[in-house]
């Protein structure tokens, strides 16, 4: 079994990791650390939850405490995310496993000033995590010299991609010396993430782990439900499972906000974090949810990348993710570390095809289990009848949603909970 000191890393880093709690690198630690530390490209895949930042933060700084800084002000190593809150814990790690190293980390990111952002950076900086926009503001700006940078990483390189990033990362490449060390990590592999790392990386070592599975740690299950009846299914689990600590995923900003404001209407302390938020307002939202001063987070999929909360419990999916190796991702957000986790989608008639791909990804049935009084309408029951022809289906969910519109209009449905209701 490989431990974190056959690895090779100083006994300063050691330390860290053992007051950490840590005892054994994760697949992904033990198979990218060696090549890190060797001075080698690495293009590694891995699913999200699997510990890829410390598989490139401990040979990081094992590398910079042993190398001579030739100049106070020059940043030795650069590290990309796609999302402010991923760049903000990246540099937590950086400075957690670092503690007892004479190393210096900045993070620099957009929604905030940039004055105290230059004012650290003229102090002097080792490691520099940035988002790419506010990383090329610095740099027009004559407050950011790239051309001394030993290794770069690209993390979470797919989201980068998948934000329409790929212009900004070919201007800071231009930056960059081209004899540098390149890392790039990505919980999937594209065709056009394949493009890039052939553009950026040199005889790479290929690392992949446990691509599109979920976690053995995580039990997932899917509950059939009308697409009206989803907020008030949501609050009932909530309720009677006296659930404190839940993320749930929702497909847009607005669609956020309102569910936030309606489980708030339900008795349920909510929150919401997307990218119309300021920085400020998400950075309270997430330690308020973190210190269980808010119960529920409803969160888009790139507000949602990089959130790191220990032991989280409950993750839901309030509407299903077009593209399924987003639901690998978001269900990621629990069963971390060892620890056990839930994973739970509502999910309506219109939304078979979306689980049906998922399933197909992650090549395992979900278990399905109906909530007495949250029954599917007539719609879902046809999509599992081989004789009803997918017209007809496709008819009946038409109705069945005009049916619940019209029954809105004159006031149907199930009473809404106070916020006086019982958690």
């Amino acid at each position: 079994m490989k431990t974190f000191e056959r690895l090779g890393l100083s006994a300063e880093i050691l330390r860290a990791i053992a007051a950490e709690g840590y005892t054994k690198p994760t697949p992904v630690q033990a198979a990218t650390i060696p090549h890190v530390l060797a001075g080698r490209d690495v293009l590694a895949c891995a699913q999200t939850g699997t510990g890829k930042t410390a598989a490139f933060t401990l040979p990081l700084l094992h590398q910079l405490q042993h190398s001579p800084r030739e100049h106070a002000r020059r940043i030795r190593t650069l590290v990309v995310t796609p999302t402010r809150e991923l760049a903000a814990q990246v540099e937590s790690s950086i400075k957690t496993y670092g503690q007892h190293l004479p190393i210096r980390a900045a993070v620099v990111f957009g929604g905030v000033g940039i004055q105290p952002q230059i004012r650290l950076l003229r102090r002097g900086v080792d490691i520099l995590v940035a988002t790419p926009g506010r990383l090329l503001d610095l740099a027009n700006q004559g407050e950011l010299d790239l051309s001394h940078i030993q290794c770069l990483v690209l993390d979470e390189a797919d989201r980068m991609l998948d934000m329409g990033f790929i212009h900004d990362i070919r201007r800071i490449m231009k930056l960059l010396p081209e004899k540098r060390q390149t890392l790039l990590f990505s919980a999937t592999f594209s065709k056009e993430l394949k493009r890039l790392a052939g553009r950026i990386l040199r005889h790479p070592e290929h690392i992949e782990i446990a691509r599109n599975e979920t976690s053995h740690q995580v039990e997932q299950r899917v509950h059939p439900v009308g697409k009206s009846e989803k907020r008030a299914l949501l609050a009932h689990l909530i309720h009677t499972g006296n659930w404190r600590q839940v993320l749930v995923f929702t497909k847009t900003k607005h669609g956020a906000n309102r569910l936030s404001r309606q489980l708030d209407d339900d008795g349920i302390k909510t929150t919401a974090i997307h990218g119309n938020k300021s920085q400020t307002a998400r950075t309270k939202a997430l330690k308020d949810f973190k210190a269980g001063r808010v119960r529920v987070l409803v969160a888009t999929d790139i507000a949602a990348r990089g959130l790191d909360i220990e032991q989280l419990p409950h993750v839901i999916n309030f509407e299903l993710p077009h593209v399924p190796e987003d639901y690998v991702h978001r269900i990621g957000r629990t069963g971390r570390a060892g620890h056990t986790g839930e994973a739970v989608s509502l999910v309506c008639a219109e939304e078979a095809g979306l689980l049906h791909g998922i399933e197909r990804l992650i090549q395992s049935p979900i278990l399905q289990q109906v909530v007495p009084g949250f029954e599917p309408d007539r719609a879902w029951s046809d999509l599992k009848d081989e004789n009803v022809t997918r017209s007809k289906r496709r008819a009946r969910i038409k109705k069945s949603a005009a049916k619940r519109e019209n029954d809105r209009g004159r006031g149907a449905g199930r009473p809404r909970q106070g916020r006086d209701a019982t958690p």
